[in-house]
């Protein structure tokens, strides 16, 4: 039977929404979760794929706004609720429903798309590259101390309830997005993301709880965790898992991780989620003390390679001609001149010579500064044709800090 590829109604979004559970291992998400998810669907963003009565696909985007370099923010589709049915793949239907939702981005005037992926090596063929990665520590706390930064002690800590405070959080966040490339700005609805807090989903941990670090009476950070009680021959082996960890500079970042560290009867902390090259790695005394693992986080697809390239600014002053291969968006294929530095920059089509070759996936992760194409080309994956072209570029799509995605969806 042929495949009917159509947009979602409200009809059938429960049983669209239980295709997609079910790909995902079908164990259903908490009321809570779910109602949130109701609530931010764009129904004019979602796909299904149907064999008849049967929904044997998913597909969905959130529009966000998305920090390039230079401190602008972006529309950018983010994708997300990707599902095909086990008993339909290698039918097409993956791509079908790809090349839908690129054809709408590119329609709405959108120039990149992102995503985070459950299985990384699906989104590679369709043009994605990862763009941001993370870092999940594990600090032991009797043998990590926090080397404090002047004015740490000026930081005054109390905990408070997390719906009651959730709002001047929020302002926190909204004044950090704008520091690091990758952040999202949180449209509204999208506050309620971090309060989330299911009783299924804590494994046996606390409800999460929450402490403001202020000065003079100013809320300049906090950090929400949950602590998972545990012993061995009655000696406390307990975690903190945090949540979500922002300051707005570093004494009080200092000072909330100084408190997470000094938390009694418990033995580790451990954040899943921090930039590659976050502070706290500069400010524990042991970092061998210090479990550290890199995952890969948000991936970034340039829909419209000229505009997405015009739309950031570089590190240092940059003229150079990309060859970019794109077969599956056929129309970023061929030759663009990029002229930028950092106060703004033009990229054009160009009949010049090529200097640098690669396909639309190596921009994807050069993009937001995360991979350099210096370490694409010792890969393989970019090629030099004309000497120097390669450090003029790599330097000047580098960034000050990493990019970083503070939150999935």
């Amino acid at each position: 039977m042929t495949i009917d590829l159509r947009t979602l109604s409200r009809e059938e979004h429960d049983r669209w929404y239980g295709r997609l559970i079910l790909a995902f291992g079908g164990v259903p998400e908490a009321p809570q979760e779910r109602r949130l998810m109701d609530d931010l669907t764009e129904f004019d963003r979602s796909i299904g794929a149907w064999d008849g009565a049967d929904c044997v696909g998913t597909a969905s985007a959130f529009s966000y706004r998305v920090a390039v370099p230079g401190g602008a923010f972006l529309p950018a589709p983010g994708v997300t609720m990707v599902s095909v049915a086990a008993t339909h793949r290698r039918r097409g239907i993956l791509t079908s429903m790809m090349r839908r939702q690129l054809d709408d981005v590119r329609e709405r005037g959108e120039v990149l798309a992102v995503l985070t992926a459950s299985e990384p090596a699906i989104y590679g063929r369709f043009g994605y590259g990862v763009a941001t990665r993370q870092l999940a520590v594990t600090l032991e706390s009797s043998r990590v101390r926090i080397e404090a930064p002047a004015g740490t002690d000026e930081v005054t800590l109390r905990f408070a309830d997390v719906t009651e405070a959730a709002e001047r959080c929020e302002a926190v966040y909204a004044r950090t997005i704008g520091t690091r490339p990758g952040n999202l700005a949180r449209s509204p609805g999208w506050e309620r993301l971090p309060l989330l807090d299911p009783p299924e989903d804590r494994n046996g941990a606390s409800p999460m709880q929450c402490v403001l670090a202020e000065r003079a009476g100013e809320l300049v950070g906090f950090v929400r965790f949950h602590i998972k009680p545990s012993s061995e021959w009655s000696v406390p082996t307990s975690r903190i898992q945090v949540r979500h960890i922002s300051a707005l500079d570093p004494a009080a970042y200092a000072a909330l991780w100084r408190f997470l560290l000094s938390v009694d009867l418990t033995e580790f902390v451990e954040a899943r989620n921090v930039p590659v090259d976050d502070p706290l790695l500069s400010m524990v005394s042991d970092i061998r003390r210090c479990a550290v693992r890199m995952r890969d986080s948000m991936h970034v697809r340039l829909v419209e390679v000229g505009a997405a390239l015009e739309a950031r600014t570089y590190l240092t002053p940059v003229d150079v001609v990309f060859e970019v291969e794109d077969a599956f968006c056929p129309w970023n294929a061929g030759r663009w001149r990029l002229t930028g530095d950092a106060k703004g920059a033009s990229c054009e089509r160009t009949e010049d010579a090529a200097e640098l070759s690669l396909s639309v996936r190596e921009l994807g992760s050069a993009y937001l500064g995360d991979t350099s194409l210096a370490a694409l080309a010792a890969a393989g994956r970019v090629r030099e044709l004309r000497q120097g072209a390669l450090a003029e570029a790599s330097v000047a799509f580098g960034t000050a800090v990493a990019p970083w995605l503070q939150h999935g969806f």
